[in-house]
């Protein structure tokens, strides 16, 4: 009952947190982390820690899944540049230079701890990324490659952070056979989570209850990633393909569903992220706790690593943004903010406590694991240096660098999106035969409608108060209204069916189309009431 309460007043800690963040600008996850870590120093604060494996298994599918459902397949054709660039070499690069870093700094780790070390900070947390960079009005341009790099280096560093570990435990050295195996999980991964979003469709054909449907959205993302670490392939990839899939298939009648869905998710990424790192921080506290005054003799050699994890990311962003010369039209001021604010930007987490207490305790043969102690302590001096202080002074560089973005490039985005859906809304209803019977305040009823997407209070027709009308005045006004919610039905159809597609189309924000999408199901739902 007391690891219960521990959970409960995490989970009202976060909205605490949510609530001074939105106040001060400043992003809850660390919010969360710095308040979890300050909660272990009053006074019988209870012991409370989440088994290793267990970590990633409950934090990462809904995690994951909540954020590839901002994404789309065609983005991934757009970018897969930078999927290789990022999600799997800027990984194995920053794995070999901390682990090469870490063997000659660190007495006595050996090769393959090592290289399990670079692994577990490799990668960036995209939760955490997400969570910053939401408050800072970061470019679009920026944002993507951070979404396109978050949603899949946990793959990488993974896979290499178990054959490393497993390489140690068995006092072997890690070699290139975990290359073939590396890409055999990806593509077992694929395969388990397209199958996933096939068998989700499917059930939410078979069941109408709209409660139920989006309880199955909650359930996939842990089927997914459970069936496929089962038949040791990659998790994360499984969730995220399961949300792409699910996002593809989406139908424009499913309107009331989306709504619920999305204010389902909002809740539940919430709680979720608060809760996953206010266990980060007070794992971190034990962990320091734990090992008491050695922590400072560890600290020179875990800032060497935090130091070469940021200036690898720097300069490999570099590097990246040199070769892309498109992405910035030339601009070499430009690029130059954007790799401070991608390397600022790269924010370790979740996965990388997670990997760091999944260490083994011993090897093989009952010796302690080579300095299991100093990963531990790395690992979270990464952890706080990568992620506490970029998430609260990225506000302060970003305003400093005068790169935040106004938001014009998306306005004018979701202008043309909308443009083209009302395009596609009259054309339907011309096509329909009604438009003829269209009165002028039906007409200017529907224009409205799809003016600016902009959720507002339609004033009721008629007298403001009551009044006692004639049955057969009563069934002609039935009858204007049941006409109305025709006409709009088939308007707000047609365009929620141009929003889908123009979604799977490359190049396309899936955000942008997902933001027009939402006003046009809200619009849907208020049609019944206000027509």
């Amino acid at each position: 009952m007391e690891q219960l309460g521990l959970i409960m007043g995490l989970l009202f800690v976060t909205v605490l947190a949510v609530g001074i963040g939105d106040r001060l600008k400043l992003p809850y996850p660390v919010l969360m982390l710095l308040m979890a870590m300050g909660m272990t120093f009053i006074p019988g604060f209870p012991d409370f820690a989440v088994a290793p494996e267990l970590i990633l298994p409950i934090f990462l599918p809904p995690l994951l899944f909540a954020t590839a459902q901002r994404s789309s397949w065609q983005v991934f054709q757009v970018r897969w540049r930078t999927l290789l660039w990022l999600a799997v070499g800027l990984v194995v690069v920053t794995t070999a230079a901390v682990a090469g870093a870490a063997w000659l700094l660190i007495p006595g780790i050996g090769l393959p701890a090592a290289i399990a070390l670079g692994a577990m900070v490799a990668p960036p947390d995209p939760v955490a990324v997400e969570s910053v960079a939401g408050k800072v009005k970061m470019p679009r341009k920026i944002m993507n490659v951070l979404q396109s790099e978050g949603l899949f280096n946990d793959a990488a560093a993974i896979v290499v952070f178990q054959a490393a570990a497993a390489a140690t435990l068995a006092g072997k050295n890690v070699d290139l056979s975990l290359v073939p195996l590396f890409f055999l999980g990806i593509a077992v991964a694929v395969a388990v989570g397209v199958a996933m979003g096939y068998a989700a469709k499917l059930v939410t054909w078979l069941v109408t209850a709209g409660v139920a449907r989006t309880a199955v959205s909650l359930v996939v993302p842990f089927a997914a990633y459970i069936l496929a670490e089962e038949l040791h392939a990659s998790g994360v990839i499984a969730v995220v393909v399961v949300a792409l899939e699910l996002k593809r298939h989406a139908r424009a009648e499913d309107a009331a569903e989306r709504v619920n869905q999305a204010a389902f998710w909002d809740v539940v990424e919430m709680l979720a992220t608060g809760l996953a790192f206010g266990l980060v921080g007070l794992d971190i506290r034990q962990v320091i706790h734990e090992q008491g005054g050695a922590v400072v003799g560890m600290l020179p050699a875990a800032l060497a690593v935090c130091a070469v994890t940021v200036v690898v990311r720097f300069v490999w962003m570099w590097l990246y943004l040199t070769v892309r010369r498109e992405a910035f039209r030339g601009d070499a001021l430009a690029r130059a903010k954007a790799v401070v604010v991608l390397t600022y930007s790269g924010m370790r987490g979740l996965a990388t406590l997670a990997l760091a207490l999944a260490l083994p305790l011993s090897l093989t043969d009952g010796s302690a694991f080579p300095e299991r102690d100093q990963i531990l302590v790395t690992a979270c001096t990464v952890l706080i240096v990568t992620l506490v202080i970029p998430g609260l002074t990225l506000p302060v560089l970003m305003k400093a660098l005068n790169a935040q973005d106004d938001g014009s490039e998306e306005k004018e985005t979701t202008r043309l999106l909308i443009h083209r859906a009302r395009r596609a809304a009259f054309q339907a209803v011309a096509e329909s035969g009604l438009k003829d019977q269209l009165t002028q305040g039906q007409r200017q009823l529907l224009t409205q409608r799809f003016k600016g997407l902009e959720v507002e209070a339609m004033s009721p027709h008629g007298a403001a108060g009551p009044r006692d009308i004639s049955d057969e005045e009563r069934e002609r006004h039935a009858k204007k209204r049941e006409f109305a919610i025709a006409i709009q039905t088939v308007a707000l159809d047609a365009a929620r069916r141009e929003v889908l597609a123009a979604r799977r189309e490359p190049g396309t924000d899936p955000e942008v189309a997902d933001h027009v999408l939402r006003q046009l199901d809200l619009q849907t739902m208020i049609v019944p009431e206000r027509a």
